[in-house]
């Protein structure tokens, strides 16, 4: 029996990397930093889990004369607390609300006693500040465990972060599903025995998904007992009915994709 879902943040439980970008352009112009990462570079740095992390991959790569710096990783916390408090401003100011779907299978799931939990890699006040955005002071009980940030030694792929979750749910893998909607979310939640349903965001559109259990575009579509059977598509079928509902990615698709 699934007696819990965990959410992703980022690109999953709002569009928000958007908002990240123009926050870290913010910040590097507050700071006075002559970088301005587009659309583009931006989609090839969300393959590094982290903004810390992402700042030092593009320094190392583009902007090697802060190698220099005698306590880089303190310049980079600075930085990357300028950027937090910048996105958390923009967010204040409503430029991130909750995907389609997603207020409502909370809602169901909580209203069916199913318990709630994150797992992210975005730190403590990013979350906070999306959930109290969406739903008011209320917004971080909804979640009973949130796992962020840096409360683990490694960031997604890794499975840190959702066998943390486990462990603070005192639950097993199969009795938890997971909503992604990138690859380094897939396979951090595969890779600690979770069934993962993705929902690909606008980063991550093009991205493989061979892991997961399902991929679906929509959740607005989906009920709540849709999306468990979702998670669960191998649940009584024979294996040649689960081989005909594989899509071209090899991961098994929900037919409500198709009308």
């Amino acid at each position: 029996m699934i007696k819990a879902i965990i959410f992703d943040v980022d690109g999953t439980l709002s569009e928000t990397e958007e908002v990240h970008r123009e926050a870290f352009n913010s910040a590097f112009k507050e700071k006075g930093i002559d970088w301005n990462w587009d659309q583009a570079q931006y989609k090839k740095l969300l393959d590094v889990s982290g903004g810390k992390e992402r700042i030092r991959h593009f320094i190392e790569l583009h902007a090697r004369k802060y190698l220099e710096f005698d306590d880089l990783d303190a310049y980079i916390r600075e930085v990357h607390l300028e950027k937090t408090a910048q996105y958390t401003q923009l967010v204040q100011d409503g430029r991130a609300s909750l995907r389609p779907g997603v207020r409502r299978l909370i809602r169901d799931a909580a209203s069916q006693g199913m318990r709630l939990a994150i797992a992210t890699t975005t730190s403590v006040p990013n979350v906070e500040a999306l959930l109290e955005s969406a739903y008011g002071d209320e917004g971080m009980g909804l979640f009973e465990v949130i796992c962020a940030g840096d409360s683990v030694p490694a960031k997604k792929p890794a499975p840190d972060i959702y066998l943390d979750a486990l462990d603070q749910l005192s639950l097993n893998a199969n009795e938890c599903i997971a909503l992604e909607d990138s690859r380094n979310g897939l396979l951090s939640a595969t890779s600690a025995g979770i069934a993962t349903i993705i929902t690909p965001g606008i980063y991550t559109d093009d991205q493989c998904f061979d892991e997961a259990a399902c991929v679906v575009e929509d959740l607005a579509a989906l009920s709540l007992e849709e999306l468990i059977s979702a998670a669960q598509p191998d649940r009584g079928k024979s294996d040649s009915d689960a081989e005909n509902r594989k899509g071209n990615t090899g991961c098994l698709k929900y037919e409500l994709w198709y009308g």
